[in-house]
């Protein structure tokens, strides 16, 4: 119930006009195979394959709302019969049964199901291509000393798999273009070429490195060497400052790229999934950390979680997109909310303004790496509200939006842009908590700065907030922009107060 629920509700009309009405021009699905055949264990007669309709219905949904948006639809085999890889969360492989590679009846019928997916797309100008297997991860040669693949030489079974599939889907479809993904992680093409068909793209994989150009060289001299096109297929779970950067270099590089995921519990793509608490027991149980859930109290928890993932119940992050779209042209910077001063406007720290580190923002944190550097990163280490290098955290003041700013290390700023409806002096207030009595701040007005340096007090524990202003500082008419900088880090920041001739 709760399965049949989840696929119903994940992916709807809804998340189509939402992706297209963004910019995308392509969705890349992510197939499970026991959604259109049954496993080789299952089958009432091996060496058969039984057909199951529940998988061909969905992707015929899918494509139907693809085509009104014109919106290619990429089919991406994630989880192939038997599991194509040691990493065993990606391909939904069970290690007490024969794998991909380890049963010439799962490659069988993975070679079966591609083949009925051809035939019934061929006709079909919105699906975009076939992307043939997710991430193979295994290591063919030396099993044990090369768990992921990493190292293979040669990946002979994969290339030979590959081209058994692409055979199998031009008796019905010669117009497809074909997707190829090399061994670790879609990452090692050794033994990949010479290609074997006239309409291929090689489909590789990034995360957590560095965004520059010897990231890809690799693939590109592929590209250059076999006159293949490069295609990054699937990337993110990242911050928005590492995304915009890898945006900016594959276009730079005339590379398409997919992101990944579309939703999930979390802030790092477009569509966050609320956790609700019931459901936070059962994980809190299946980690050891909590008791057992009744029955009933575990269903609902579960039934709950199929509603949250319906688009208009998400919660819908608009920086993660700025990244995505708008930062790719401009360094300008837009307000994150309209913040109209009049007498008197409280602007949450949180609600810094959308745009670029170094521009809209400075945080020296702003990314995770860590296959450059062997060192975990993150952005916003508080993982709420924002994606951005900032840190945020929930807010225990009494006046809120329910967030505040953290981990403020010395020479990190903060911009805001506001719309003041009268010039004028104001007192400006700035609220703050913090056990660092060496926290000091400098403001800048309009990209001048407002007097010297002040220091922030000491509140004795960082759930004691306390508020310092700065008075008559004169605000003209329209837009103003208002820098908070770190001379001194180590405080929480909670809001700037700014009231209208309250002191004369």
């Amino acid at each position: 119930v709760f399965y049949n629920a989840w696929l119903s509700n994940n992916m709807r009309k809804a998340d189509v006009d939402s992706i297209f009405s963004w910019g995308f021009n392509s969705i890349r699905l992510p197939m499970h195979y026991n959604l259109f055949t049954l496993p080789i264990e299952q089958e009432p007669v091996a060496g058969q394959n039984t057909w199951l309709d529940k998988g061909f219905a969905l992707t015929d949904s899918l494509l139907k709302w693809c085509k009104k948006d014109h919106v290619y639809l990429i089919l991406d085999l994630h989880a192939a019969p038997g599991g194509q890889g040691t990493d065993y969360a990606i391909g939904d492989g069970d290690i007490t049964k024969s794998s991909l590679w380890e049963s010439a009846a799962n490659r069988a019928k993975t070679i079966a199901l591609w083949k009925k997916l051809a035939e019934r797309y061929a006709s079909e100008s919105w699906i975009g291509g076939y992307d043939l297997l997710n991430e193979t991860n295994w290591g063919f040669t030396e099993q044990k000393g090369d768990l992921h693949g990493t190292a293979e030489k040669q990946n002979v079974p994969l290339k030979q798999l590959l081209t058994d599939i692409t055979n199998a889907i031009r008796t019905v479809d010669k117009k497809h273009l074909i997707f190829i993904e090399g061994n670790g992680w879609a990452n090692n093409y050794n033994g990949m070429f010479p290609l074997w068909d006239n309409n291929m793209a090689i489909s590789f994989h990034k995360y957590w490195n560095f965004n520059d150009q010897n990231s890809i060289k690799n693939f590109i001299n592929l590209r250059e060497k076999n006159n293949v096109p490069l295609w990054m297929g699937e990337s993110g779970e990242n911050s928005n400052v590492w995304i915009k950067d890898a945006i900016t270099l594959f276009e730079s590089n005339q590379i398409g790229w997919a992101f990944w995921p579309f939703k999930k519990i979390g802030l790092n793509n477009p569509f966050e999934i609320t956790m609700n608490p019931g459901y936070a027991k059962i994980i809190d149980f299946w980690q050891g950390k909590g008791e057992k859930p009744s029955a009933d109290d575990a269903f609902k928890a579960l039934m709950q979680l199929t509603e949250q993932v319906k688009a208009e119940n998400t919660i819908w992050h608009k920086d993660y997109m700025d990244a995505m779209f708008r930062q790719q042209r401009t360094n300008n910077t837009i307000p994150y909310k309209q913040s109209l001063v009049d007498a008197k406007a409280v602007i949450y720290a949180a609600d810094y303004d959308f745009g670029r580190n170094g521009f809209a923002y400075y945080d020296k944190d702003t990314a995770d790496f860590h296959v450059s550097t062997n060192k975990r990163g993150r952005g916003n280490a508080g993982g709420v509200y924002r994606n951005d290098g900032v840190d945020i955290i929930p807010c225990t003041d009494d006046v809120t939006n329910g967030y505040c700013v953290t981990s403020i290390l010395t020479d990190e700023w903060l911009k805001y842009t506001i719309n003041v409806k009268a010039k004028g002096n104001y007192d400006l207030s700035i609220r703050t908590t913090s056990d660092n009595a060496d926290g000091k701040i400098s403001i800048l007005l309009n990209d001048k700065s407002v007097g010297d340096s002040f220091s922030l007090p000491n509140t004795g524990s960082i759930a004691k907030w306390q508020t310092v202003s700065l008075q008559n500082v004169a605000l003209v008419k329209g837009v103003n922009t208002i820098v908070i900088k770190a001379v001194n880090g180590g405080f929480n920041f909670n809001y700037l107060e700014l009231i209208k001739g309250k002191r004369k």
